[in-house]
């Protein structure tokens, strides 16, 4: 992963322990010149990726967040769906959220299998693969004939959905140069979010028509058909290990000179080292990194908290606001996306300002030039969470802008606290990924599961200042290390050192 790689929602697709962000240099400088390597011819070598035409790269980028789209709004487009689906099958209410939350430890689980297989097969084969599959699995859920089949289903659906989600951000810095994925990538995350913000909206709809319940996952099915076969026909290869493995082959064959290899043919990585990279040294790290540590419980919050309102918003519009239609009650959402929106507008505001004065002026950009935007927003999250909670008994018109300031934080937050976790740990952000993404999908897909009673038991203004409280505990970690992180990182065995910089900078 490249120290400017783009965040990832759940474990970006690694590129052997090596930095993605300059692919245009040589496949391996360290390697001694050898006549029968074959690398690329030049920084304007036509097949390198990263030659595409600007429009061929924004046909990737929106193909590929449209997929995530699907993926993500799959986890919550049965949120809505809890009453009808446990009077069918005659089951409490009380066990629905695992609907949700399956998807997410689903989520969490499959990238340890699409990441090492994006390094030996590239991109392409796992994405397309996984995503495949994640369509499938919306027939058994759509044809259902117990609680156990959607729970066993929407499992899988996770993981084989967590193939796109955790590839795409290798292939944002395959095909896009450092300053341009500034703007890219931001899009392609929004995506990510945007998801989850629409199930509840689009699904409740379905479920109040008279095509029912079942029909959420018929649509997800055909979006996810008619976008995969779009995309497939839009995103080429794009690993550059994996294509130069390719052009060594069809040489080999023009040739006859059997000599001819890529770095790839060569080095190509071990089940124990895959390991090490996804399972041991996550672990490690965890335990041993206190910037880790702090942003990985930070985001985890987040992430929890954006689960946590598919299951908040029902409550505090559907039951205390009397609103039966569910399609209705799902629209009060649309302010959190209102807010994510803007997130986007200040993260490729200073990234093009600020970010573009500090690298004409310095060369470089500290990692903890990424806690700004951090900083800036941190207090909206709780500002979102105390008002959605005390506007419970307003107009709703009041409560539902609540979400304005609540999606603001939540996307800038996430997508700025990931981002920071990449620069500090470069090379190794794989692994740092890796931990974060596992503790933080278990700890958020938790959230769902207590949501609904939380609410019920507390009320809607308890307890969303319950959790305006603990957000309003976590404002301090962007400053502490904003102030600190330097001195931190030179006590550690994994980060960057104090005074290194980031290259051109990309949120």
């Amino acid at each position: 992963m490249s120290p400017n790689a783009p965040a990832v929602d759940i474990g970006a697709a690694p590129s052997l322990d090596t930095p993605e962000g300059d692919t245009k240099q040589p496949a391996e400088d360290h390697v001694e010149k050898d006549s029968n390597l074959v690398d690329w011819d030049g920084p304007d070598d036509p097949e390198h990726p990263q030659n595409l035409t600007r429009l061929r790269k924004w046909g990737i980028t929106f193909s590929l967040a449209s997929m995530t789209m699907w993926i993500t709004f799959s986890s919550s487009v049965l949120s809505v769906a809890t009453h009808p689906i446990s009077e069918e099958y005659n089951v409490s209410t009380k066990v629905m959220p695992l609907a949700t939350t399956l998807v997410i430890f689903g989520f969490a689980l499959g990238p340890l299998c699409w990441a090492p297989l994006s390094e030996l097969y590239g991109r392409r084969l796992p994405t397309f693969l996984g995503y495949g599959v994640f369509a499938i699995f919306q027939v058994p859920v759509a044809v259902a004939p117990n609680l156990q089949t959607i729970m066993v289903c929407r499992f899988f659906v996770g993981v084989f959905g967590s193939s796109a989600l955790s590839v795409g951000p290798g292939v944002m810095a395959d095909i896009w140069d450092p300053v341009d994925r500034g703007i890219a990538t931001p899009f392609f995350f929004a995506a990510n979010l945007l998801g989850p913000i629409l199930g509840p909206i689009i699904g409740g709809f379905i479920t109040e028509s008279q095509l029912g319940w079942r029909w959420t996952a018929w649509l997800t099915l055909i979006t996810s058909i008619f976008f995969g076969v779009l995309a497939l026909l839009i995103v080429p290869e794009t690993y550059s290990p994996v294509l130069l493995q390719q052009r060594a082959s069809r040489l080999r064959r023009a040739t006859q000179n059997q000599s001819l290899y890529s770095f790839l043919d060569q080095h190509r990585p071990t089940l124990a080292e895959f390991g090490y990279k996804y399972l041991a040294r996550p672990f490690m790290m965890f335990l041993l990194e206190p910037i880790l540590i702090c942003f990985t419980v930070y985001l985890s919050l987040i992430y929890g908290i954006l689960y946590l309102f598919l299951e908040a918003y029902p409550v505090a519009f559907a039951e205390e606001r009397h609103w039966t239609n569910k399609g209705i009650a799902g629209l009060p959402f649309l302010g959190i996306l209102v807010g994510m929106v803007l997130g986007i507008g200040i993260i490729i505001y200073n990234t093009r300002t600020r970010f573009a004065r500090h690298l004409a002026e310095q060369g470089q950009v500290a990692p903890e030039e990424r806690l700004v935007e951090m900083m800036l927003t941190s207090i909206t999250m709780p500002i979102g969470l105390f008002w959605f909670g005390w506007a419970a008994h307003t107009h709703w018109m009041v409560q539902t802008i609540a979400g304005v300031p609540l999606g603001i934080g939540l996307f800038v937050l996430f997508m700025q606290g990931m981002n920071y976790l990449i620069d500090v740990y470069l090379t190794l952000s794989n692994s740092a990924i890796a931990a974060n993404t596992l503790a933080r999908s278990f700890l958020g897909g938790s959230f769902p599961l207590f949501a609904t009673a939380m609410y019920h038991n507390l009320g809607v203004d308890w307890a969303s200042t319950i959790l305006g409280f603990i957000s309003v505990a976590m404002v301090p970690i962007p400053f502490a290390f904003y102030i600190f992180g330097a001195r931190i990182r030179a006590m550690s065995r994994y980060t960057v050192k104090a005074g290194n910089g980031i290259g051109p900078p990309i949120p």
